[in-house]
């Protein structure tokens, strides 16, 4: 029975991922950067200069920062280490390429899903502002079966099993470096991770707030340094991304195709453009300026930052070390690599990543399911307790176990997640098309953008009352 329900998961994880997830993720990039007209290239600057004034925030809402760092924090994980080590490993250096490009869209989609997100955020019985994928299936497009699919299949996927993927990873990195017992490791992770979402939505922004900027440009300036020590060898290995991606260094990988597929297979478990995730924390800010749309470029900085700078810096670390590719899997070959540029030393520091880096992606993975958890029975106390203690038991079972199994059980929801987003999102993009329109419109009039319900007569009735009124004041 268990070889046939294998069989079964494996068919539908290569169904949906191999032949239609992947595709429509990406169709769906290209389709949202050419209706907003290459909004991530031409107002690239803007998106930075939204995030200097993103540490604004009211009593409902946490700022747009810890939203931004509560997002990053979930898409800032393993995968930004042992991802783009397979992606190498199985698609050669010009996968690299690839996930530039998937990033790329990806941030027009991540525009697009944060802007609704905020357009259509409801206040919880606690006065915080809540809003996601499952709220603008509900209120946006009048499906609320929509949301409750989707709910239930990120509570799946986020709630449970990848906080004990990422436990498990958290484990076995301690006790390879330091040789704690994986119990002990546990119990820690658990009360820590107990600590924070006990806290609720402010303690998690908080935490996010302080060690996803820490966490990133730790690793960051690893990489630069190991980028400096090899400065003449770089154009020649932005050559060989650059040839391989395009089949020309076929002997060096699996050719074109895997190059592609790889590439844009981290790329978007990584980044997490449109797979739903990120616009839970997007609809929890108080944005600023006081529009919609302003989120929606908070959340494009989301996607840069993880896939074009921190997996950028892993793919230096392997390609410039000159490690052999194949030798070592995963976290492994960028171990190895980081040892032959800078000494043993290093795993401890990488160790050391691996553990900020997972367990940031655990709280703010309790985040996105709590959400949906609100979203279906509205901050029932009993229910959110049981909830909670349900996520610390699975923290633990997942630093003890592994269960392969059950892993790829949360790939087919994660997947079928991401399918139910998509489809939401480009039956609401001219919505968001003309959100866009309108804050760009009023930046080049030279006025702070701010919302106006009554210019949205369509919608009008469909935003939760109090969030949104007459004079763009929330």
């Amino acid at each position: 029975m268990q070889e046939i329900a294998n069989q079964v998961v494996d068919l539908l994880n290569g169904l949906i991922w191999g032949r239609i997830l992947i595709w429509l993720l990406a169709g769906a990039g290209v389709y949202f950067t050419l209706r907003l007209g290459l909004i991530q290239i031409r107002h690239f600057g803007h998106v930075f200069s939204v995030l200097r004034g993103s540490r604004h925030s009211d009593a409902a809402g946490i700022s747009s920062f810890q939203a931004l760092c509560t997002s990053l924090a979930a898409r800032v994980g393993t995968g930004n280490i042992a991802g783009v080590a397979v992606a190498i490993t199985l698609g050669g250096p010009g996968a690299i390429f690839w996930m530039w490009v998937i990033a790329l869209v990806g941030m027009a989609t991540g525009f697009v899903e944060a802007t609704l997100a905020q357009l259509f955020k409801i206040r919880d019985d606690n006065g915080q502002f809540r809003g996601g994928p499952a709220y603008y299936m509900e209120r946006g497009l009048g499906a609320r079966w929509m949301g409750v699919l989707f709910s239930i299949f990120l509570i799946i996927a986020f709630g449970f099993v990848f906080n004990s993927v990422q436990a498990n990873t958290i484990s076995g990195a301690m006790q390879g470096a330091f040789g704690i017992d994986t119990w002990i490791t546990g119990v820690a992770v658990v009360l820590l991770t107990g600590l924070i979402i006990f806290g609720g939505l402010r303690s998690i922004a908080r935490f996010s707030e302080l060690a996803v900027p820490f966490m990133a440009v730790a690793y960051l300036l690893m990489a630069l340094v190991i980028i400096a020590m090899n400065l003449g060898e770089l154009p020649g290995v932005l050559a060989t991304i650059v040839r391989s991606a395009f089949g020309l260094e076929e002997a060096a990988a699996g050719g074109l195709g895997a190059a592609i597929l790889n590439g844009f297979k981290r790329g978007l478990f990584s980044n997490e453009a449109g797979m739903g995730s990120a616009p839970n924390a997007a609809a929890s800010a108080t944005p600023h300026p006081p529009h919609p749309a302003s989120q929606g470029y908070v959340q494009m900085a989301g996607v840069f930052i993880d896939t074009l700078l921190i997996c950028t810096a892993s793919a230096a670390i392997i390609l410039l070390s000159g490690v052999p590719v194949g030798e070592a899997q995963g976290s492994m070959l960028v171990q190895n690599a980081l040892a032959a540029e800078m000494g043993d030393w290093t795993r401890y520091f990488l160790a050391v990543v691996i553990l900020f880096f997972a367990f940031t992606s655990i709280v703010a993975n309790y985040f996105y399911a709590e959400n949906c958890l609100v979203f279906l029975e509205h901050n029932h106390p009993a229910g959110l307790l049981i909830f909670r203690l349900l996520v610390l038991a699975m923290v633990m079972f997942g630093s003890l176990a592994s269960l392969p199994f059950v892993w790829n059980l949360a790939d087919v929801s994660m997947g079928l997640m991401a399918i139910t987003n998509l489809v939401a999102i480009l039956l609401l993009s001219g919505l968001a098309l003309k959100l866009a329109r309108d804050y760009n419109e009023q930046r080049q009039a030279g006025r702070l953008p701010t919302f106006d319900a009554s210019r949205y007569p369509e919608i009008r009735s469909k935003i939760a009352p109090g969030i949104w009124d007459g004079d763009g004041k929330r």
